[in-house]
């Protein structure tokens, strides 16, 4: 592990936690840039809970070197506490208490004077659009507002690392947007957010790169266009008007682009392509042949395509094992 990286927020190697027999997290190396929303994909009890807690120093890993912001994590845990934060790590969040209250709180709790916390308490009430809320009790958060509530106490102390243990579960469309204004605005004033996920399009949206887990390891890495070019081809969906001309539609794609096509039904045809410049070319073909196509398109796969693919569940499904045992 190279110790002298100053660009690296996260640095694990060989990364292992043992629960009984069980492996839950086996082997998972990462480098992770500073100011970077990461990615952290698996299915439930693939082992992403275990390795954000470990690296967040609330669980003692059992093998493997790990570095936050080059300080060991083995003998500089305290350092470490000192630029990190986690969502949800406060038991001080009082439901009974308001919003303001709250953060008012956690703020001295960090080392704020009492001036001092009422301010930032205010700040973070504004940032996070919670001004008409700060004299409410939390219990009458609606669940968008409690999950602002719990990121703006997470960085209280403005933190150089974040985590984000699947941030916007269970949020309705418009407060899961406003969670990731949120996040977006943390990594532009240089933030680094480890993110995890079990919502696809999240991952997509934000990350900068993606790390899939499953049984306890690292199974792929990289961009999101990374992993979706590595599990395959272009999709070239064909729709004609009639389908009398399909045989003759199927015969002329698999001449022009060199692949198989299959057929959907009685009027459309896909085909897996690698070479799109080929498409051009195979569509102009067919209208020469006086066939009519209603439809076409050609897409990449999607992210719920490469999870699917990778670990043959989908992002939601359950694999029996609960993340906080695994």
């Amino acid at each position: 592990m190279n110790h002298e990286n100053k660009e690296l927020a996260i640095e694990v190697k060989g990364l292992v936690k043992i629960f009984g027999e069980k492996r839950a997290v086996d082997g998972v190396d990462l480098s992770i840039n500073k100011g970077m929303v990461y990615g952290f994909l698996g299915p439930n009890g693939a082992g992403k809970t275990t390795t954000i807690r470990m690296l967040a120093t609330l669980l003692r890993p059992d093998e493997g070197e790990v570095r936050i912001f080059g300080h060991d994590l083995f003998t500089e845990a305290d350092v470490i506490k000192q630029r990190i934060s986690l969502t949800g790590q406060y038991a001080s969040i009082d439901e009974d208490l308001t919003g303001f209250e709250n953060l008012v709180m956690v703020s001295r709790l960090v080392g704020y004077t009492r001036q001092e916390a009422k301010v930032r308490a205010r700040d973070l009430l504004h940032a996070f659009d919670l001004d008409d809320a700060s004299a409410k009790q939390v219990k009458n958060y609606s669940g968008g507002m409690r999950r602002r509530i719990d990121i703006a106490a997470s960085i209280v102390g403005t933190p150089d690392l974040l985590f984000l243990d699947e941030p916007t579960t269970g949020l309705d469309p418009r407060s899961r947007n406003q969670v990731w204004d949120i996040i977006r605005a943390l990594a532009n004033v240089g933030t680094t957010v480890l993110l995890t996920t079990q919502y696809l399009e999240e991952a997509d949206r934000l990350a900068d790169r993606i790390a899939v887990i499953n049984h306890g390891k690292v199974i792929a890495e990289g961009t999101s266009n990374d992993l979706k070019a590595s599990i395959g081809n272009n999709t070239l969906s064909v729709q004609l008007e009639k389908e009398d001309n399909l045989a003759q539609a199927v015969a002329i794609l698999e001449q022009t682009l060199q692949v198989s096509v299959h057929k959907q039904d009685e009027t459309t045809v896909t085909a897996q392509v690698n070479d799109t410049s080929r498409v051009v070319g195979a569509l102009g073909e067919i209208y020469s042949q006086n066939i009519e196509i209603s439809d076409f398109s050609l897409s990449k796969p999607s992210l719920d395509e490469v999870f699917l693919t990778l670990t043959g569940e989908t992002a939601e499904q359950e694999s029996g094992v609960k993340e906080g045992q695994a």
